[in-house]
């Protein structure tokens, strides 16, 4: 295992990294030295041909409960307050951005900037006991960046909710509502998430690159824009081999043998 400050990467094998956010005393907050962290950590990941897919999980009680607020308490000036958030933007980014898949795996607690971080991530899957919430509200701080990542998930109703009340919610309600795919028992939670890893790690890393671009670029887009963009994408993809390898190989029964080009 490798330390890097408060975040650890873990090769899982078959293509799959695991990265653990690992200050434990604070909830794994996202302070200044752990987005950090994280950021050094998915810019190397995303240019690393043996990852495919990344599972990002938090150490110790739970996922992460957000900023830290001592930290916070102590910026006082402006200027540091809208580096700090600009800083966890640019975190939320960089995997929305990236070519790699990336798993939350969340177990206690996912809230405020940790509930953005869940939200960002590809996919999201907890334990049945998880809990989520944007709670800044009752410390007087709107949780206004994390409902960015939060709200392209929820509807606006439920969004609404969980900012105007800072209540949290359950795993189950996490699901009915789209924050996550799926909750299971504490048992369970790894060898089913691993399992969905391998399964998308053995797809083509090069369609996976270009689907996921293509996924977030076209949310953005009015519909007529969105068909042609991604008639584009679909272009580009098609000249790849893997895409000739995978059709052919479909049409002779076969196993595709990709070439991530």
């Amino acid at each position: 295992m490798k330390s890097i400050q408060n975040a650890h990467i873990k090769k899982l094998g078959n293509g799959i990294t695991l990265v653990t956010i690992n200050d434990p005393k604070s909830y794994n907050s996202l302070s200044t030295v752990t987005l950090k962290s994280l950021l050094n950590i998915f810019q190397k990941l995303d240019n690393d041909n043996s990852t495919k897919v990344i599972i990002l999980e938090g150490s110790g009680n739970g996922f992460s409960a957000g900023h830290n607020l001592k930290e916070v308490k102590g910026l006082k000036k402006r200027s540091k307050y809208l580096s700090l958030f600009n800083l966890c933007s640019k975190l939320m980014m960089q995997i929305v951005n990236g070519k790699k898949p990336v798993i939350a795996k969340v177990h206690g607690a996912a809230y405020a900037a940790g509930c953005q971080l869940v939200a960002s991530c590809d996919l999201a899957y907890s334990t049945n006991e998880a809990m989520f919430a944007t709670p800044g509200v009752n410390i007087g701080l709107f949780c206004s960046t994390p409902m960015v990542a939060v709200s392209r998930k929820v509807n606006r109703k439920r969004m609404m909710k969980m900012l105007l009340t800072g209540e949290p919610i359950t795993a189950k309600f996490a699901k009915e509502i789209g924050l996550i795919n799926d909750h299971f028992n504490k048992s369970k939670l790894n060898s089913e998430i691993l399992k969905i890893a391998k399964t998308i790690s053995s797809k083509s890393n090069l369609t996976i690159k270009i689907g996921k671009q293509a996924f977030y670029k076209q949310l953005e887009m009015p519909l007529s824009k969105a068909y042609k963009y991604t008639s584009q994408m679909m272009t580009l993809n098609m000249m790849s081999l893997d895409a000739k390898e995978g059709i052919s190989a479909f049409l002779e029964k076969r196993s595709p043998k990709w070439k991530n080009k």
